[in-house]
């Protein structure tokens, strides 16, 4: 009795011990937040000085929600120590409460105030990023230029579609130099007018002017290499194309494969002749894509080769056998619907659902095999359905009648039904294992 005592005793004072440290947890937490919103209070006023109010309206918001539950969170604490005596089981759901509160209120603040980290930054040296701009578009402006010359020289190599992604990069680089260098004095001007937020957000045009600029003449100068190994790698597919269609022609017969070949054939006749204005980019992709055509219609021809394909005569055959099967367990389920289970149903609707889908498939040899397995499938499904009626029929019937067949709610056949329903079951498996016989 002692020891139950004892052990009673310490989980009374190891829970004591929890709660005291949760209480703790609970004033520094309290603390901790609520110097933290002061902070971010400060911080929000720097960060509207800096960026304008629409930038930090975001941490406006999220600091006002901070206040509004850190409110509550105080208003817990005062309740444990009011003059009301409190149990235990209260203050724990208090503290923790507390704990959870100043948690999610740190989480919200740190998240806002780590976002706004970036353009505090930029806005700080804005004149530094200002200078570094007009450096990089006079820069980019040298290099128009020489990117007009390219488009030139390409012109007279490539033709119009070929050259359609880049034949405007280096108007349209100019032009956004131009409105980089605009929006750059928008900036400079609004800051030293105090318009903070309207000078941060000229600042950003500039910036994504020049990225974009500078983006549009790297692809005019990259343009002339990827077109010459274009080039290159068009010339080693025609190679190979003329290799491929030699090998079609020892392949196993099939009508997928002549029709590969003929559109491989066709790709590579159309192919300019040297010197012409062409699009390597678009014949490579052309001829690669009759190419990849051509190699599935061989694999498939050897795959087909190596497993027959199973003649009409053969799955109209399984088919007639599931039609069977499934008008007998129609007629069975229907005859006895009163006693027939979900299980039984089931199968029979997906039998009927399955050999549904076979007709489609039959005239098409890439799917005939495909057919020739849903109409054995949906036979198997009717004969299941069948044993499963059978069963619930034998289930509902009375144990005195467990030989008839028919007896109950939806009829009485009198005692020939056990010999009736072997007589169905054996035209069942007779059909089986002569559909087997084909196999």
């Amino acid at each position: 009795m002692a020891g139950f005592w004892g052990a009673r005793r310490a989980q009374r004072e190891q829970l004591a011990a929890q709660d005291a440290s949760l209480a703790l947890r609970a004033q520094q937490a309290l603390v901790e937040t609520d110097e933290r919103v002061r902070l971010a209070g400060d911080e929000l006023l720097f960060a509207t000085a800096e960026l304008g109010d629409d930038p930090t309206a975001a941490l406006r918001e999220a600091l006002g929600a901070v206040r509004h539950h850190l409110a509550e969170a105080f208003e817990l604490h005062q309740l444990n120590h009011d003059e009301i005596p409190d149990t235990p089981e209260e203050l724990r759901t208090r503290n923790a409460r507390i704990v959870q509160l100043c948690e999610w209120a740190l989480g919200l603040l740190e998240h806002h105030m780590t976002a706004l980290e970036v353009p505090i930054a930029n806005a700080r040296r804005a004149p530094e990023v200002l200078a570094q701009l007009r450096a990089e578009a006079a820069g980019l402006r040298a290099r128009i230029p020489g990117a007009q010359e390219t488009i030139v020289r390409l012109g007279a190599r490539y033709s119009t579609e070929a050259l359609q992604q880049i034949a405007h990069n280096a108007d349209e680089a100019a032009q956004l130099l131009d409105f980089a260098e605009h929006s750059g004095e928008i900036a400079k001007r609004r800051r030293e007018e105090g318009q903070r937020s309207a000078a941060n957000y000229a600042l950003e045009a500039a910036t994504e002017s020049v990225r974009r600029a500078g983006t549009l003449l790297r692809a005019v100068e990259d343009y002339e290499i990827e077109a010459l190994r274009a080039e290159s790698a068009l010339a080693a597919v025609v190679v190979d194309s003329r290799d491929d269609l030699i090998r079609a022609q020892g392949a196993p017969q099939a009508p997928a494969v002549a029709v590969a070949m003929q559109q491989l054939q066709g790709a590579l006749t159309a192919l300019p002749a040297g010197g012409t204005k062409s699009d390597p980019f678009a014949q490579l992709s052309s001829l690669r894509e009759a190419n990849a055509a051509l190699d599935a219609a061989i694999t498939a021809a050897h795959q087909r080769a190596a497993r027959p394909i199973p003649p009409i005569a053969y799955v109209r055959h399984a088919i007639d056998d599931a039609e069977s099967q499934l008008g007998v367990a129609r007629s069975v389920i229907a005859g006895h619907r009163g006693w027939i289970g979900a299980d039984a149903r089931t199968r029979l609707a997906e039998a009927e659902r399955t050999i549904a889908a076979v007709e489609p498939l039959i005239g098409d040899e890439d799917t005939r095999e495909r057919a020739l397995e849903l109409a054995r499938r949906a036979g198997a499904l009717a004969a299941e359905a069948l044993r499963l009626a059978q069963h619930d029929i034998d289930s509902s019937r009375p144990q005195d009648q467990q030989g008839g067949w028919g007896n109950g709610p939806r009829g009485n056949a009198g005692n020939n039904g056990g010999s009736g329903m072997g007589a169905v079951l054996g035209g069942v498996l007779l059909g089986s294992l002569l559909g087997g016989m084909f196999d």
